[in-house]
């Protein structure tokens, strides 16, 4: 896709090292100290259920600005069966690009070209007052609940969006996140090592 002042096309092997900075500088003290989402990207790519024809950069002027990516993920039914979805992220923009409608952009691309794939539907673990603009809402108004949550605990960070309209309609069930965005907790020493490698640009960038 390209439009008056950026592109959006598919990540190559040959971004990857720019991409992890970016994610690193963007997450960088944002939801704790320090990040692990540049190693979870990287780990993401060698995951069964990571999609490569969902795994998009934003550039401007030749520079890396955004990203994202997406990953299969499902919904356990409460009447039996496993209903395929997907799920995305990490998701960024670069700092001095926020704020001016790339991050919707970005998302709205994307979320396109996965129903064109075929997808039905999308969960995450995000910010509502972001997310809604790209049509998100509490995953649940669809009847499906955040795995290990207990009933009556804050789920508003849980969200959804149907990509086909009443895919989810009478279908209740359970969520539960893809084992790959667990990985900085699994591999520690790998990510201790993989992080010693980085030298973090002294103005960290928020996410979006």
């Amino acid at each position: 896709m390209i439009k008056n002042d950026y592109i959006i096309r598919l990540e190559e092997k040959r971004d990857y090292n720019k991409t992890e900075n970016l994610v690193r500088e963007s997450f960088w003290n944002v939801y704790k100290p320090g990040c692990d989402e540049h190693f979870v990207l990287k780990c993401l790519r060698s995951e069964p259920d990571f999609i490569p024809q969902l795994d998009f950069v934003m550039e401007k002027d030749g520079q890396i600005i955004g990203q994202i990516v997406f990953v299969k993920a499902a919904i356990t039914k409460d009447g039996g069966g496993v209903l395929p979805v997907l799920t995305f992220g990490p998701i960024c923009i670069e700092k001095s690009y926020q704020k001016k409608g790339y991050g919707k952009i970005l998302l709205d691309y994307a979320l396109e070209k996965a129903t064109e794939m075929g997808f039905n539907a999308v969960f995450i673990e995000g910010n509502i007052n972001f997310y809604r603009h790209c049509g998100l809402t509490y995953a649940r108004q669809f009847g499906i609940r955040y795995h290990g949550l207990p009933q009556g605990v804050d789920d508003s960070f849980f969200l959804a969006k149907e990509l086909v309209k009443d895919c989810l309609k009478d279908i209740t069930g359970e969520y539960a996140t893809p084992k790959g965005y667990f990985s900085a907790i699994e591999r520690a020493d790998e990510f201790a090592e993989y992080e010693s490698t980085f030298l973090l640009n002294d103005k960290p960038a928020q996410s979006v």
